[in-house]
């Protein structure tokens, strides 16, 4: 099986289908989280009391390229974690492990949405809610589940009878 990473970098054009970036986009995020995971070991390594000498230790399974690629991948297909170690060959929970890690770092990269840049300030929150409420906005989304209403009437109103769930 083709890792997706491979298949990325022999069919650039894919990248975008695949990933939800282009190859370019794709390559600078990765340049741009690389640097900043290795601040974060940087600053792991300063305040660490080490016993074994650097170098030391188990190896990354699988590569910060790799591992931005999974988080990608995870964001924008939502496989289950077990597809994604097979994928890129490794154990369900290294899958989680790394994108957990990755996300936090993308996080820390990429510029967050308004809404939560200002809903610290309630003030600049109110604003954006009012100018975004005279825009009509789509949303594309799966269905997810919610708390089941008490009253029964709401319940029948978020009831799925195909999944035999609320929504």
């Amino acid at each position: 099986m083709t890792s997706p990473l491979a298949r990325i970098e022999s069919h650039p054009q894919e990248a975008k289908r695949l990933i939800g970036i282009d190859y370019e986009q794709f390559l600078a995020l990765v340049s741009l989280a690389e640097k900043c995971h290795l601040e974060k070991r940087a600053e792991i390594e300063r305040n660490k009391t080490r016993i074994i000498a650097p170098g030391g230790g188990r190896k990354p399974e699988i590569s910060s390229k790799e591992g931005i690629c999974l988080c990608l991948i995870y964001l924008r297909q939502k496989p289950i974690f077990e597809i994604l170690g097979l994928l890129f060959d490794i154990s369900k929970t290294k899958a989680n492990d790394t994108f957990n890690y990755w996300v936090e770092i993308l996080r820390e990269v990429l510029p967050a949405s308004q809404i939560e840049e200002v809903e610290k300030d309630s003030k600049k929150y109110q604003n954006l809610r009012k100018i975004l409420g005279e825009y009509e906005l789509i949303v594309d989304s799966a269905e997810q589940a919610i708390e089941r209403p008490m009253d029964y009437q709401n319940q029948k109103q978020y009831y799925s009878s195909k999944k035999k769930c609320t929504l």
